[in-house]
C-alpha cells in the first residue's frame, strides 16, 4: 500500500475556489445561502425542482463535493454529479455545500481533524445545522435526508453517518473512507483492522446508534483511492452494524456478501454489486458497486474535471435503487 498516495489522494488540490457561477438549472430553481455557527460558515446552494409545493415535503439529498471541486460553481459536486437534473425528474431536494478557502485552501473536507469528528463541532456541525435550516426552510422531510460524498467528500460522509445516524436515513460513500481513517492512513491500513474503526464509531454513535444503510461505490482502477479502502467501508459497516445489533461482535452483521451480480450493458462499464443483509435476513444494509476500469471520476458524470463518460449512470442507480428505498425509522 502507498500510503502517501493514499492520504494525497483524499486531501490534494491545486488551487483556490473560483468565484465563476455555473447557470442554474432551466428546469429547477437554485438558491444560494450561508449558515454559520462557532465552527464558521459555510455557503451552499440548493436546488429545488419544478414539482416542488411547501405542502408536500419531499425527500433532500446532502451531496458533498471532494478536492479540487466545489459544491456549485467551478468542477462542480452539482456538474459532477448530475444531480439537480435527476431530481427534476424523480422529485427531491439537493443541498450542495462549498468548502471555505479559509479551512482548506484545496478545497478538501478536513476529515483528518479530530473536531470534525464528533457530533455537534467543526465541519460535520455546520453541515448538519445547514441541512437543519434548508429542511425547515423549504418544509422538507425530514425523515428522508440523505447523504452522499466523493472522496474527502465520501470520509465526511462516514463521519456524518455515524455522528448523526438520527439525521440521515442512508449514505453513500463513492471513492471514500471510513470513520477514523485518518488513523488507517497514518498506521497503514495492514496496521489497524477496520473493525478496531468500527468499535471507534460505535462509542461515537452512543445512544443514538443506528444501523444507518450504506452504499460503496468505487473504481476497481482508482490509483487515488484504492479499492482496499472500499473493502474496508464494508468490513467497517457490517462490524458496526453488528455492534448496534447487540453491543457484541458476533456475526449478526458480516462482511460475507448474500448476493453478487456482475452487470453488463452496452456502452457502459461493467460492475458487481454485492450486497450484505443482517443475519436473519431482511433489507440490504449494506451495498457495494466495484465499477471495473473505472479511476478517480464519476462514471456517467456532466460538464467537469473528474468525470468518465462511459456509464452506468450511478447517480440515477443510487436514487432510484438505494436513497429512495430508506427513510428513518
Amino acid at each position: 500500500m502507498r500510503l502517501r498516495t493514499a492520504a494525497a489522494a483524499l486531501l490534494m488540490a491545486a488551487g483556490l475556489l473560483p468565484v465563476m457561477v455555473s447557470p442554474a438549472s432551466a428546469a429547477g430553481r437554485d438558491i444560494r445561502g450561508s449558515f454559520a455557527n462557532q465552527a464558521g460558515l459555510v455557503e451552499y446552494q440548493v436546488h429545488l425542482p419544478p414539482s416542488y409545493r411547501p405542502d408536500r415535503p419531499m425527500p433532500v439529498l446532502l451531496a458533498i463535493h471532494g478536492c479540487r471541486m466545489t459544491g456549485y460553481t467551478f468542477n462542480s459536486m452539482q456538474d459532477t454529479s448530475r444531480f439537480s437534473e435527476i431530481a427534476d425528474r424523480e422529485g427531491f431536494i439537493v443541498v450542495y455545500p462549498t468548502q471555505s478557502p479559509l479551512r482548506n485552501l484545496l478545497g478538501c473536507w478536513n476529515f483528518q481533524k479530530p473536531e470534525n469528528q464528533v457530533r455537534g463541532q467543526g465541519e460535520p456541525s455546520l453541515l448538519t445545522g445547514m441541512v437543519n435550516k434548508v429542511v425547515h426552510e423549504f418544509d422538507a422531510d425530514r425523515r428522508r435526508v440523505h447523504v452522499i460524498g466523493a472522496s474527502s467528500g465520501a470520509a465526511m460522509t462516514s463521519i456524518l453517518a455515524v455522528t448523526y445516524p438520527d439525521m440521515f436515513a442512508s449514505a453513500a460513500i463513492f471513492a471514500g473512507c471510513e470513520y477514523a481513517c485518518d488513523q488507517v492512513l497514518a498506521a497503514g491500513p495492514e496496521n489497524i483492522s477496520p473493525v478496531v474503526t468500527a468499535q471507534k464509531a460505535y462509542a461515537q454513535m452512543g445512544t443514538r446508534a443506528r444501523q444507518v444503510p450504506v452504499s460503496v461505490v468505487q473504481g476497481d482502477a482508482d490509483p487515488t483511492v484504492p479499492p482496499i479502502f472500499a473493502a474496508r467501508l464494508v468490513t467497517h459497516f457490517a462490524a458496526l452494524d453488528d455492534l448496534v445489533t447487540d453491543g457484541t461482535i458476533d456475526g449478526d452483521v458480516d462482511d460475507v456478501p448474500d448476493t453478487t451480480a456482475r452487470v453488463v450493458n452496452d456502452g457502459d462499464r461493467p460492475y458487481v454489486k454485492t450486497t450484505y443483509s443482517a443475519r436473519d435476513g431482511g433489507t440490504p444494509l449494506i451495498e457495494k458497486y466495484l465499477i471495473e476500469g473505472l479511476a478517480h471520476r464519476w462514471p456517467k458524470g456532466g460538464k467537469a474535471d473528474f468525470v468518465d463518460p462511459l456509464g452506468p449512470d450511478i447517480s440515477s442507480l443510487l436514487w432510484k435503487t438505494f436513497f429512495a428505498t430508506h427513510s428513518l425509522p
